[in-house]
């Protein structure tokens, strides 16, 4: 029988499934007999204030919602030492997949009852935090004009309909990417940096990429005719888009990027800055519960030390 803790969980009121996701997650905790506080939110900004008022009573943090919801809560997660556990209840539930955890309510909280944690890696751009991926250009765009009701109603069909329209009328952009001190001009539809592994409802950031490696993974597109795009969709969803030609790759632990004016940033699913960006990797620094066989075994684990 597992010992009582003490559960904060912060309740994402506006996510996808955020009310349906309560009541099993509050059954399994309690019959785990978990003492269960809950702090309702409906934005983001919320999130960090209400786990620094309430961490203290609390031995784990437990955030109920989406993408965006878990990374808007990271950096006081980060402060508070304690463990964090997810109940994926958003549209694409990146984080969840590439930790192995269960998209049915009642079973990610009888993983947090379980108990098994890892210790994975946090990205950050302009001092927001992110788990996935932050990105310029089409995302954003895509993030900016998704309506809200549209994207809770009809989900990840949502997005698909948003992007066609976004992808119409788009238009390459010019920007500065720096590694380790060396500059790069380019004209790109998207630069995208990812901390993880999923983003975007599946795609790969990067084939080898792990969310515990240490490093941060970079891709810019910048084919001439976005139409080319549409041939490149099974390697996004495989991780091996960086391949093709038009698609420039790094891995480095920071990138700083520059555009003319300034880009929105989207970060898991949040516009939260813009350029110019300043990208680094916080490595181990978030403790998550996580199944057992989630560990980056599956993948090569590439501590970055350059």
């Amino acid at each position: 029988m597992p010992i009582s803790k003490r559960v904060l969980l912060l309740h994402n009121v506006k996510a996808r499934q955020g009310e349906e996701a309560l009541e099993p997650v509050r059954r399994c905790f309690d019959a785990a007999g978990f003492a269960l506080t809950v702090e309702p939110f409906d934005n983001l900004p919320e999130i960090a204030r209400d786990i620094g008022r309430l961490h203290q009573a609390a031995d784990m943090i437990v955030v109920c919602g989406g993408d965006g919801s878990i990374a808007s809560a990271a950096p006081a997660v980060i402060e508070s030492g304690l463990p964090l556990g997810i109940i994926p209840a958003g549209t694409a539930n990146d984080l969840a997949r590439t930790l192995s955890v269960p998209i049915d309510f009642s079973a990610a909280a009888d993983l947090i009852v379980a108990g098994h944690q890892r210790r994975i890696d946090v990205g950050m751009v302009n001092g927001h935090a992110f788990f996935n991926v932050a990105s310029i250009g089409l995302s954003s765009e895509l993030a900016q004009r998704l309506d809200p009701d549209i994207k809770k109603r009809f989900g990840r069909l949502g997005y698909a309909v948003a992007a066609l329209r976004i992808l119409a009328g788009a238009r390459r952009f010019r920007a500065r990417i720096i590694e380790k001190g060396s500059a790069t001009s380019v004209r790109s539809y998207q630069v995208a940096v990812g901390n993880g592994r999923l983003y975007g409802g599946g795609n790969v950031v990067e084939e080898t990429a792990a969310i515990d490696d240490g490093a941060l993974d970079l891709y810019s597109l910048e084919m001439r005719n976005l139409w080319k795009l549409a041939l490149m969709l099974r390697a996004f969803r495989t991780g091996t888009h960086g391949a093709w030609k038009e698609v420039r790759t790094a891995r480095c632990i920071e990138f700083d990027i520059e555009t003319r004016r300034p880009m929105p940033i989207n970060t898991d699913g949040e516009i939260v800055t813009a350029t110019p960006a300043h990208f680094r990797v916080l490595p181990a620094a978030v403790t998550v519960f996580a199944p057992p066989d989630s560990s980056a075994s599956r993948h090569p684990v590439r501590l970055y030390h350059g």
